[in-house]
């Protein structure tokens, strides 16, 4: 109980900072933008770093067994389309009062909806998936938390984050689809493991290009 108020706590805290941060002069900061003649630059550090508890508080939850696989991976899709809102706003160079609030609102309320996902399963045992595609299931998580890290770092342009993501939930359509009929053959696993393995290896090499 005292974890789950102390992060409600940071996550509040994080967006009542994104509330002082004043919009209407931009400075330098970590998220560039590029527009016609010059670069223009956004800074959002409440909201981001609201993500960010957002995010890390998903992967708790996953990782102690109180968030099951399909929810972390609902709750994951709700959080890149707030960052993917949070981009279309800051893509001609400013963020206005009202988008700001839009963006605290939807975090607010994500937020809100990660605790009550861990506390609805706060008495369920932590369960090895290994008979149920539990690796696969990790290597899912894995690959869309590594396309939110290059997006937040910026090293992952939206567009190809985009491209990666419907790549990414091609696959989980594909494993629901074999999964329906409640039998996973060896074949349908090898197929999703070197899908979901290629597709790691193309976020690494977008993430870090070799020159």
């Amino acid at each position: 109980m005292k974890t789950k108020f102390l992060t409600a706590s940071m996550i509040a805290a994080a967006l009542a900072a994104g509330f002082a941060a004043a919009p209407a002069m931009a400075q330098p900061g970590p998220y560039t933008v590029y527009a016609p003649g010059a670069y223009r630059q956004v800074q959002t550090p409440g909201i981001d770093n609201a993500q960010q508890a957002v995010s890390d508080r998903i992967q708790q939850g996953l990782q102690s067994g109180r968030i099951t696989p399909s929810e972390a991976r609902m709750l994951y899709r709700r959080d890149r389309d707030i960052q993917n809102r949070e981009a279309a706003y800051k893509s001609d160079g400013r963020v206005t009062p009202q988008e700001r609030q839009q963006l605290r609102a939807d975090l607010a309320n994500l937020s809100a909806e990660v605790e009550r996902a861990i506390a609805n399963n706060r008495n369920v045992p932590v369960v090895e998936h290994g008979g149920r595609l539990g690796a696969i299931d990790s290597q899912e998580f894995a690959i869309g938390q590594r396309i939110d890290e290059g997006v937040r770092s910026h090293r992952l342009s939206l567009q190809e984050a985009g491209r990666l993501q419907a790549r990414e939930q091609a696959i989980e359509r594909r494993e629901a689809a074999y999964r329906s009929d409640g039998v996973v053959t060896q074949q349908e696993r090898r197929q999703l493991r070197a899908e979901l393995t290629a597709l790691r290896d193309e976020v690494e090499r977008l993430i870090n290009p070799r020159g």
